[in-house]
């Protein structure tokens, strides 16, 4: 899920700042009432209310089965994702679960239907 812009956020705080009650503004902004406040802690806090960057590490593979499976799958299109994961590593030589070549799939848009 992507945060709210900024000026979103501004916008915001800035009506709540002005005294028009946080229900209203929630309602007027179509937010929850409980990002408002958490705006506001965050303000207070930090000084800011630009979003926080999102946590953990940036996904390696993502890119890179991305650009790359659609051939493999176009190539051997009723493989299975076991299959799909030996495949790429020996094309590759990166090592792909089977959790991650199915996520990309449906990432992809490919389906399981296989040929009878």
């Amino acid at each position: 899920m992507k945060a709210y812009s900024a000026d979103l956020r501004e916008k915001a705080l800035a009506a709540v700042d002005r005294g028009v009650p946080r229900q209203q503004v929630a309602h007027d902004f179509d937010l929850d009432p409980s990002t408002i406040k958490r705006w506001l802690r965050l303000r207070r806090v930090t000084g800011s209310v630009a979003p926080r960057p999102i946590p953990g590490r940036p996904a390696r593979l993502k890119p890179v089965l991305d650009a790359g499976l659609p051939t493999q799958l176009r190539a051997t299109p009723d493989a299975t994702v076991v299959e799909h994961c030996a495949a790429w590593e020996a094309a590759t030589g990166q090592r792909v679960s089977p959790a991650t070549m199915r996520r990309a799939i449906v990432r992809l848009g490919w389906t399981r239907k296989k040929r009878a």
